[in-house]
């Protein structure tokens, strides 16, 4: 047997956690020798045991043979992941213990990870009342974490780790050459429990993780051989390092659980530091990310908490996020591994803290987080109580101040370290000989990127001193190396760390061995930012620089030469960050430099001169060269060849751009504040803020070489600027722009500005290179100033900003941050003063004052809440408060009106049109009146209209706007902010169209210039102004009937009324969407309704759209967005089916260039544009930006619906819990059958989401078949299918048949006579198509006699359709009745319905009032208010409740026999019905009707006035100007009353409804939702009508039952063969 050198580690008193290398025979001895028994089982999974079971089994076969035992050894593998860890998983363990009689003396090894140990150790606890078990840890953190302890669990479908026990193994062996074959991935996973049980427990330890992270990765990249490790003298050093890494962790968890094994003091919670925050993210992101990952998120979070309470400062934060980040672990949600997941939109605060309310930890409903008070030290022993809206606070996006005077005036505090000075010091120090340390170092996200950076290129050492106060900088003296092949320095959104490091890139020397080049890149907006003129210096100078996307941005590719040095020049005007970056690199180059700016004025000479002296003090003095003749100082540097020599220690400034914020609160508030650190005496520009901005705005200022103190003047006092240069403070513009906005004072004596201007003016000028800034500040200053009302006007190098009194600004404003930290601090300083004030993207903060919003609190003491944004932003599809009036723009011809009055129709709102409303204050009309008064005048007149027209109707109306309206500035603004939160339509005509409508127009007055000129100016303002797009293609021939069904979908759809989701989605049902794959989807309108047939949804494949120029084209494409609006167009004309709008990029299967992230958020906008209910954004848009991934999340399924999506691979039993979109591959039938078995246990769960659970591939078709949510489906008709192994909704319902899944149905119609009956051949013929194995008889008897009774109660009923003389008897035999049965009193419909205990009711419906209705619906045009029905029969009581569930306000009844008709008044709950003793409405009082039904039969009406026994019409029936009149009666196919409304003149609008129609659209409702109602509702008309072609339609008295409809006549049907 091999020596073998372990380290023993002491938990409850035993030594039996042994550590070392290569264990196995260690391992078998040990447990052979003091652990005797029958039987030695060892368990673990199939992942586990390809790599270590063969040795284990030698190792126990070799050692029970030399001791001559005859014990027995068993091994038993499982499959791996979570899945295995169930009751089921349990189970299984158990009965193969059962079956080889295994007893209480049985020894179980668990070998594996945390899944592994928890279950084996609850086998253990359980089998037997407890055997002995011994933990073989095989990932990193289980070695440190869930191996130590005995806490043993499975997890069930309430949540994990809900059942177990504490069951300590008798042994607990970590073997740390396991680790050479762990993914790095999961290595990090685990040093996340490591630098977890360092920060709570010893600073030490801490320190040396902080320190040595490559070294600690290094020492499980290079496999041992050789067993080397196993004894000391073998033991490299990075094994002895990573050794006492894991013996360290392990240490201080095995003290813990030694104090606190049963968790009754609270010393053990300790040990869940990052748990209560992380667990909620796990529980939401699994399996994506893993749970070191979740946790190490949890530990910045939980520390900000701390931190926020004011325990711990930012160097702690700082410190627990560098080290974490430098184990590749994620530190915030906004890491793109988190934010490029679907689930990561689940993680909002609601969700996070319903989630933590069952955390174990917690006493009731309280809340328990571990509190750091500094690196190795908590709060408490234990966990503390945190109040909710704490926890809330750190986990917003968004913030906001609640407005007050500071209560800690007089503020006196300091403000964080220059971020200009601390990323000077850090590569003055690195480029430095000798020790430097760096006090009072900026701890941000800027910092850490620079450190970062230096540390990759080898170019300096790192440690910190002082519990993190403190950064030991070991100089390098210019030694540089490239980072090892394929790791780019990322350097984020760092624009300082972009120019300094470009230059310190050039420093590299070559290396024979070493890779090409540098690469240096960034995120998506520091791709945009500027960096040509310093690369085109370099350039020049001899460094090989290339671009690798845009011209003139990162990334960068840095060929390493060394800088040559001697004369450079320098385009100096648009960052003097530039001009710092040479200057501080250029004492490394081969020749002394001579750098000379050009380019006209240099911007931001203090930054210059603060570079200059901060070299002087680090040893380099660089001569600034002035003409001799003059002594004019000139833009030439002269820079020595030489090394820096590192002062022992250098003091960093407070950052003075910072230290305008707290100054700007005390002006803005009236109260005080002193800055420390910060004074005349200071490098930095930014300084003269209180001096030059604050004091001639009115405020005290008194400022000493070391400070500055700033009292405010009272509230609302603050005095305009006038004219301001603020060129040497660049940065500050920002925060002088909100105290502008409220300056409403004259300016100070001697600085107005004399020119004419508003005597509030403030003009800032010399900043034009805040442009190039983290976004384009002075137009980000200017759109966000805009929302609070203020006025501001851009200028070159500038803008001017007119203020205004407090009172006069608007409240509650959400304000767009761009990431940007100057723009939030900036904001939150107006936030301070303006009620309700948002600020977005809070976090952004972080790159120069990570603790701002702690700091405003604690220091300054205004409270600072989080907020949780809505979804308000751009043009979300299904808005909130479904009341607010929807404005209609777009322009004149594009059809406003028309659309307008349909759209208030089908809602029951009103119409209002402004051009109307206009011409009842101005009676001469629009025409005349810009004839006489001309157009300005008449957009002013506009103007105040448009406001009356929103204060008069903010509710429940349609209000459609002039064409011009957006012509006038004010009403663009008005327009923007309504559509922020409220629906404003553009109606969009192709431009063609509109100009031949307005060329042929004369009503209006002309334009004075080209149409298609207007058309273009406009078209940029309309998408401006609005949330929403509806595309009035009328050059797309569907019937009128679709154009108002689209309508009403789009309208109902955007304003939230009648959201147009998939319905068909609740428990117990299916739901398919069939996936278009159509390049262009018009060619195949006309096969619509054959296409979708059983579906619930239309997939709209995106990434495969081709115009014509692109089909001849291969590999990936974009399609226009024009296109992709024309082809959902053509959709919404045939269909009112949900779209599921899916982009796939090449690396998904699809056709969408990877890498066009912006192409494809255009795409997105568009679709909520058009009101889209569901995306399915298949695409890495982790570069997008942070208002980007929220279209995302605003895009994705709705809140209506929750939806877990499950691509699973799930050989082996590997499970997916939580959101996922990922999809395998299946490769057996097995694969399909334990994704089965998985779905039905994740949806045993209380209040599971429908899962859609789907393997890819022909093996995995049979997943498809037993999916029941959202199947994609595809169909013959199609090109393609979407994707490998679809089926067909048809093929679907056949396999669900074959298999058991869907057994065969009887139905029938029950009446008399009904022997020449449609419904058979109907429902039989949609059967067939849609591959339903049911079938649909005739049953016809003389009552409701035995033989309905019998076949009511048979297995196989699956409902029934009735006709007379049954729908009044059958009533009695039914369970339940629906609400529109009851009020009608009468049932057409039987519908089976079976409860979740399997009991079954009979369930009576009547849906003959649905085909009146919908005709009604179809072809109103205007708001239904008065009404007319004649008749008082059964049909009459169904049209009356027709009228009433379309919100008619008055419905008047006409009946021969008054007595019938007063019998009817009352029948209907809730109708406002009247009675009327005659027809001729110009004797009735009240409005005429707009919609008419007659229910008699026809041959007792006529229209010629004297008939004998006929109830005569008169014309005056037609009164109104517009309407809808149906008759009910078949006989004759043109009634007298539908050939009167024919003799109606032409301008009145009446759409006749023949009976028939009625008919058809009752049988076709009957079908789709009656008894027999097929999967998603769908049955094609037209195929219907194909199959059933009309030959001949001649009436007679026999009576006919179609779908439960009488019919008046024979009907003979002739079926297309």
């Amino acid at each position: 047997m091999a020596e073998t050198d372990i380290y023993k580690v002491s938990i409850l008193s035993k030594d039996s956690i042994h550590c070392g290398f290569h264990l196995v025979p260690y391992i078998t001895r040990t447990v052979l020798e003091t652990l005797p028994a029958s039987a030695h089982v060892l368990i673990t999974d199939t992942n586990i045991a390809r790599l270590h079971l063969e040795s284990f089994e030698q190792g126990f076969r070799d050692e029970l043979s030399r001791l001559g035992k005859r014990s027995r050894f068993l091994s038993y593998t499982i499959p791996p992941g979570e899945t295995s860890k169930s009751r089921d998983g349990k189970a299984a363990i158990e009965d193969f213990l059962l079956l080889n009689k295994c007893t209480r003396d049985t020894v179980i090894l668990a070998l594996g990870g945390g899944v592994i140990g928890d279950l084996v150790g609850f086998v253990a606890a359980t089998f037997m009342r407890g055997v002995r078990f011994v933990q073989i840890p095989t990932t990193l953190l289980a070695m440190v974490d869930s191996s130590v302890g005995g806490k043993t669990a499975i997890d069930t479908p309430h949540g994990k780790n809900l059942i177990g026990a504490f069951w300590q193994p008798e042994y607990i062996f970590i073997d740390a050459a396991f680790l050479e074959t762990l993914p790095t991935r999961e290595f990090s996973n685990g040093m996340a429990e490591v630098v977890k049980t360092a920060a709570i427990w010893n600073e030490a330890d801490f320190a040396a993780l902080e320190s040595r992270p490559s070294e600690i990765v290094a020492a499980i990249q290079t496999p041992s051989v050789n067993y080397s490790g196993r004894t000391k003298a073998t033991r490299s050093a990075a094994q002895e390092l990573l050794l006492s890494v894991i013996v360290g962790s392990i240490s201080v968890k095995a003290h813990i659980v030694t104090n606190d094994e049963r968790e009754t003091t609270g010393l053990r919670n300790l040990v869940n530091f990052g748990h209560t925050i992380g667990h909620a993210i796990e529980a939401v992101l699994t399996p994506s990310v893993l749970h070191g990952e979740c946790i190490s998120v949890g530990m910045i979070l939980e520390a900000e908490v701390a931190r926020q309470l004011g325990h711990l400062s930012q160097v702690g934060v700082g410190r627990l996020t560098r080290c974490l980040k430098s184990y590749n672990l994620p530190v915030s949600l906004s890491d793109p591994r988190i934010t490029g997941l679907p689930a990561s939109r689940l993680l909002t605060v609601d969700q996070l803290l319903d989630i933590m309310r069952i955390d174990k930890k917690n006493s009731g409903p309280e809340k328990k987080i571990v509190l750091l008070a500094t690196i190795g030290r908590t709060v408490e022993q234990k966990a503390s109580v945190v109040p909710d809206i704490v926890i809330a606070k750190t986990l917003s996006e968004a913030a906001k101040v609640i407005p007050g005077v500071p209560t800690k005036s007089p503020v006196r505090m300091a403000t964080p370290g220059s971020k200009s000075i601390s990323n000077r010091a850090l590569v003055l120090a690195a480029l430095g000989s000798g020790t430097c340390r760096l006090r009072n170092l900026l701890h941000s996200d800027d910092t850490q990127v620079m450190m970062t950076a230096l540390h990759e290129l080898k170019g300096a050492s790192f440690e910190w001193e002082d519990g993190g106060e403190t950064l030991v900088v070991h100089g390098g003296k210019g030694s540089l190396s490239v980072p090892p092949k394929g790791k780019e320095i990322y350097l984020g959104n760092a624009g300082t760390a972009a120019r300094f490091l470009t230059t310190v890139c050039t420093l590299v020397r070559p290396s024979e061995t070493g890779p090409a080049a540098t690469v240096i890149t960034g995120n998506a907006r520091m791709k945009q930012r500027p960096i040509s003129a310093l690369v085109d210096a370099l350039s020049t100078n001899g460094s090989q620089i290339k671009y690798l996307e845009s011209e003139g941005c990162l990334p960068l590719s840095i060929t390493p030469a060394g800088l040559k040095g001697g004369r450079i020049q320098l385009a100096a005007s648009v960052s003097s960050q530039y001009v710092s970056s040479i200057l501080l690199c250029a004492p490394y180059a081969e020749e002394p430099v001579t750098l000379e700016l050009t380019g006209g004025q240099v911007i931001s000479q203090p930054y210059i001169d603060m570079t200059i002296a901060m070299m002087r003090t680090f040893g380099i003095e660089v001569v600034r060269e002035s003409d001799p003749a003059t002594g004019r100082l000139l833009d030439m540097y002269t820079i020595p060849k030489a090394v820096y020599r590192n002062p022992q220690d250098y003091n960093i400034e407070s950052d003075a751009s910072s230290a305008t914020y707290p100054l700007a609160i005390a002006a803005i508030t009236g109260s005080t504040c002193t800055i420390a650190n910060i004074g005349s005496a200071s490098l930095q520009g930014d300084a003269r803020f209180a001096k030059e901005v604050l004091e001639p705005m009115g405020c005290t200022v008194i400022q000493t070489a070391t400070e500055t103190t700033v009292q405010g003047p009272p509230i609302g006092q603050l005095k305009a600027l006038g004219l301001i240069d603020m060129e040497p403070m660049t940065d500050a513009f920002l925060t002088a722009s909100v105290l502008a906005a409220v300056a409403a004072g004259q300016p100070a004596k001697g600085r107005e500005l004399g020119d004419g201007s508003r005597p509030t003016t403030s003009r800032i000028v010399g900043i034009a290179n805040q442009r190039v800034k983290e976004c384009n500040r002075i137009r980000a200053m200017m759109d966000q100033l805009a929302k609070f009302g203020i006025e501001t006007r851009e200028l070159d190098d500038g803008l001017e900003v007119y203020g205004k009194a407090l009172s006069e600004l608007k409240p509650g404003v959400s304000v767009h941050c761009y990431d940007d930290h100057r723009v939030a601090m900036a904001f939150s300083v107006l936030g301070s003063i303006v009620n309700d004030t948002v600020i977005e993207e809070k976090r952004c903060v972080e790159k120069t004052w990570p603790n701002w919003w702690d700091d405003l609190e604690n220091k300054i003491g205004l409270k600072v809440v989080g907020v949780e944004l809505g979804n308000t932003a751009d043009c979300a599809s299904i808005k909130q408060d479904a009341d607010s009036s929807v404005l209609i723009i777009g322009m004149r011809g594009s059809g406003k009106s028309f659309i307008g009055e349909l759209a208030a129709a089908t809602l029951g709102w009103s119409f209002v049109d402004a051009d109307a409303f206009f011409e009842q204050k101005y009676p001469a009309g629009v025409r005349d009146y810009v004839q006489r008064n001309g157009w300005p005048a008449f957009r002013a007149a506009e103007l105040e209209s448009f406001k009356e027209l929103l204060a008069q109707f903010p509710s429940r109306h349609i209000i459609s706007l002039g064409g011009g309206i957006v012509e006038i500035p004010a009403a663009r603004e008005i327009l923007s902010a309504y559509a922020k939160d409220r629906p404003v339509v553009h109606i969009a005509r192709p431009v063609d169209e509109i100009v031949a409508y307005l060329e042929a127009e004369s009503s209006r007055p002309a334009y004075g210039e080209p149409i298609i000129d207007v058309c273009k100016r406009r078209e940029k303002w309309f998408t401006e102004c609005s949330s929403c797009e509806f595309i009035n293609a009328t050059a797309v021939p569907p019937q009128p009937k679709n154009i108002r069904n689209e309508i009403a979908r789009f309208f109902g759809h955007i304003i939230g009324q009648r959201p147009n989701l998939a319905q068909n989605l609740a428990h117990g049902h299916r739901s398919y969407f069939l996936s278009l794959t159509f390049p262009d989807v018009t060619p195949s309108l006309d096969n619509f309704e054959e296409l979708t047939a059983g579906v619930d949804a239309i997939e709209l494949r995106v990434d495969l759209l081709r115009t014509r120029s692109q089909l001849g084209t291969a590999g990936p494409h974009i399609a226009p967005l024009s296109y992709v609006a024309e082809q959902l167009a053509a959709i919404r004309r045939v269909s009112s089916l949900p779209i599921v709008y899916t982009v796939r990029t090449v690396s998904q299967g699809g056709a969408f260039p990877d890498k066009s992230v912006k192409e494809a958020f255009d795409l997105f906008r568009l679709a909520l544009r058009l009101g889209v209910e569901e995306g399915h954004p298949r695409l890495d848009f982790t570069q997008g930006e942070r208002k980007d991934r929220g279209i995302l999340a605003r895009l994705e399924w709705k809140v209506e619906v929750g939806f877990t999506v499950c691509g699973c691979h799930c050989r082996g039993g590997e499970s997916v819990r939580g959101h996922s979109e990922d999809c395998w591959q299946s490769n057996s039938l097995d694969d399909n059958l334990a994704l089965h078995r998985f779905v039905t246990r994740a949806s045993s769960a209380v209040d599971a989401k429908p899962i859609i659970a789907i393997n890819m591939g022909v093996e995995g078709q049979l997943s498809r078949i037993l999916n029941t949510t959202f199947t994609p489906v595809t169909h013959p008709l199609l090109p393609i299918k979407a994707a490998p192994g679809q089926l067909s909704f048809a093929e679907i319902q056949t396999a669900l048949n074959l298999i058991g899944q869907l057994p065969a149905k009887n139905f029938y119609i029950f009446g008399r006579p009904i022997a020449h009956s449609m419904s058979p051949t109907l429902h039989n013929t949609a059967f067939k198509l849609l591959g339903l194995p049911h079938s649909y008889e005739r049953l016809e008897t003389e009552s409701v006699d035995h033989k309905v009774r019998h076949s009511l109660t048979l297995p196989d009923f699956g409902g029934a359709s009735v006709t007379i003389p049954f729908k009044r008897d059958i009533m009695t035999h039914l369970d339940q009745l629906s609400p529109e049965a009851e009020a009608i009193g009468a049932v057409n419909t039987i519908i089976p319905r079976t409860h979740a205990d399997g009991s079954r009711v009979l369930f009576g419906d009547n849906t003959d009032w649905i085909g009146i209705r919908n005709v009604i619906q179809a072809r109103a045009v205007q708001k239904i208010e008065t009404c007319l029905v004649i008749g008082a029969g059964g049909t009459a009581r169904a049209a009356i409740y027709a009228l009433h569930s379309l919100g008619a306000t008055r419905i008047c009844l006409f009946n021969r026999t008054r007595r019938s008709a007063e019998e009817l008044a009352n029948a209907i709950p809730g109708a406002h019905v009247e009675l009327l003793d005659t027809l001729d409405m110009a004797t009735v009082q009240g409005s005429a009707p707009t919609v008419i039904i007659s229910t008699v039969p026809a041959s007792a009406t006529t229209i010629e006035e004297g008939t004998p026994n006929a109830l005569f019409l008169p014309s005056s029936l037609f009164n109104a100007e517009a309407g809808v009149v149906v008759d009910m009666a078949y006989k004759p196919a043109e009634t007298p009353l539908l050939r009167l409304a024919k003799t109606i003149p032409t301008i009145r609008k009446w759409h006749p409804v023949m009976g028939i129609e009625v008919l058809l659209e009752q049988g076709y409702r009957h079908l789709s939702c009656g008894p027999a109602k097929v999967p998603g509702g769908v049955v094609p008309r037209q195929f219907w009508r194909r199959t059933t072609r009309l030959r001949e339609l001649y009436f007679s008295s026999t009576l006919i039952m179609m779908g439960g409809v009488i019919w008046g006549a024979s009907v003979k049907v002739q079926l297309i063969k």
